[in-house]
């Protein structure tokens, strides 16, 4: 049996913790059109991955230099099986379907991520995530350098300045990915 271009292809669905959605004033839209982009990956075959920030009790794994993870450590959040690490319930996994724990910015970054990937035979990744200049340009620029194949569902991401979102959707992403809609990739599978 020929493989499909969906058993190759997984969708990552980054940084939609419950604390991490508290930052958008209204996340509803959001989170309503990444729960569409899970649901036609469902209906598809494709895999679904959900990545988000897990620190260990006493946060470990920051180093005090770094500024963005030094500002986490001091706010006590995302501590792994912690309130602040659960997937918002709009767009929240299945049973069985993988929760990846990352420890920076990038999805790739002190996870296990790459390891899931290869073992699942994926070649293509679409990213959905909070934040466009955090998670998504990380992973993104990570996931090219390990010639992954990319798509980028612009309306699957968002950002707190969204001057900053835009120039990124169409200045950046573009270079090194498909940046497309949701609706307009739910055609292709």
């Amino acid at each position: 049996m020929t493989a499909t271009p969906q058993q190759h292809t997984a969708l990552l669905v980054m940084d939609f913790q419950r604390k991490m959605m508290e930052r958008l004033a209204d996340p509803t839209a959001l989170l309503n059109n990444v729960a569409r982009a899970i649901a036609g990956a469902r209906k598809a075959g494709i895999l679904v991955i959900y990545v988000g920030l897990m620190f260990r009790p006493g946060y470990p794994e920051v180093n005090e230099k770094n500024i963005a993870m030094g500002y986490v450590k001091k706010t006590g959040l995302f501590i792994e099986g912690g309130e602040g690490t659960a997937i918002h319930p709009a767009v929240a996994p299945l049973p069985g379907e993988t929760i990846v724990a990352k420890k920076r910015y990038s999805a790739f970054a002190g996870s296990d991520l790459d390891t899931v990937l290869k073992a699942q035979q994926v070649e293509r990744l679409v990213l959905a995530g909070y934040s466009t200049s955090g998670v998504v340009l990380s992973t993104l620029r990570e996931a090219g350098d390990k010639d992954y194949q990319l798509t980028v569902l612009s309306d699957g991401c968002g950002d707190t300045d969204a001057e900053v979102h835009q120039l990124l959707m169409t200045k950046v992403f573009v270079r090194q990915a498909e940046v497309t809609t949701i609706d307009e990739w739910l055609k292709t599978l």
